[in-house]
């Protein structure tokens, strides 16, 4: 896993994703993360790669961005792009500003 972003940054992506975003982060990884009966996820890492998260209280999925990112301004856009590819897969509507 390589990483382009600091430890405070990715200390805040996870801190705002985990406050403000559990809900789309749970339907990411029913969705596109082979975990279509998961209760719970928690983002817990991230990195050039993938979005981590661990589900259930302990197992860890990781998510792949689709592309490689070299910004922490690109986390954003990424997230939504898998929160919309995963409502497409599970049939689920859009909510909100996504």
């Amino acid at each position: 896993m390589s990483t382009p972003f600091t430890a405070d940054a990715v200390e805040a992506i996870k801190r705002h994703m985990n406050d403000d975003h559990a809900a789309d982060a749970l339907i990411i990884v029913r969705g596109l993360g082979g975990r279509p009966d998961a209760t719970t996820a928690m983002t817990s890492d991230v990195d050039a790669e993938a979005i981590e998260f661990t589900i259930d209280g302990g197992e860890r999925i990781r998510v792949p961005w689709g592309e490689t990112i070299t910004e922490r301004a690109q986390v954003r856009k990424a997230v939504v792009t898998l929160y919309r590819k995963a409502c497409g897969k599970l049939g689920i509507p859009i909510r909100g500003e996504h």
